[in-house]
């Protein structure tokens, strides 16, 4: 019997190793895997790459990680967003490397990853910082620069329903970067607002299908 639903957060995270690449959902602070980051942050991995949209934000979220000084580089779009204290005084310190990318890149290269895409090209970056060193080519009259796929050893992300088989739901744009890192990832993580019996999501609202996500955990509202 199929049955990816784990008893607890620890029990969700408690095989992630140190120097994983891991892969945080959310936009702001909607769709957060908050509660699995946590989590995260008492099992002790350390030296870790986080892939996200911005860098954290107060003392929750990757903000959680980076105050615990368990990350050790951050891919994301928006480092210096409103309350990323954490961050700043990481980078201010040299403890934590920094890689920017344009948010339509990092979308599309984690999109690739999860699609078994080798790479593509984009105009964005051409002719600034973000794009130098790599590699160019001419197409239909547009310059653009090669990016390769971002994957990732685990992906921590959130819904709003699942079941035992993985198959999850979202509410509203608390979707954002979720379906696309559930399947760039090795490992996949999903804390879920409620878990429901077999056959009671309607299979034309299932965004995530369950063949993506390999924990699913229920987190209730304190």
């Amino acid at each position: 019997m199929i049955n990816k639903q784990v008893a607890g957060l620890a029990e969700a995270v408690a095989d992630v190793p140190d120097g994983a690449t891991v892969l945080v959902s959310g936009f702001g602070e909607v769709g957060v895997p908050a509660d699995l980051i946590d989590a995260l942050v008492e099992q002790g991995a350390g030296d870790l790459t986080v892939v996200a949209n911005n860098a954290g934000a107060g003392d929750r979220g990757v903000a959680a990680l980076l105050r615990a000084g368990r990350v050790r580089r951050v891919i994301c779009s928006y480092p210096r967003s409103r309350g990323s204290t954490w961050f700043e005084y990481r980078y201010g310190r040299q403890e934590v490397e920094l890689e920017v990318v344009p948010q339509g890149v990092l979308s599309e290269r984690i999109r690739a990853a999860g699609a078994g895409i080798g790479a593509f090209y984009s105009p964005t970056s051409v002719g600034t910082v973000l794009g130098e060193g790599k590699e160019t080519r001419l197409l239909d009259g547009r310059t653009q620069v090669l990016e390769y796929p971002l994957r990732g050893d685990v992906a921590l992300i959130k819904g709003r329903q699942g079941d035992r088989w993985g198959n999850l739901t979202y509410h509203a744009t608390a979707r954002n970067y979720a379906p696309t890192m559930a399947m760039a990832a090795g490992l996949t993580i999903a804390q879920v607002d409620a878990i429901v019996e077999l056959g009671a999501l309607d299979p034309e609202t299932i965004v995530t299908p369950g063949i993506f996500v390999d924990r699913v955990v229920e987190v209730t509202e304190q």
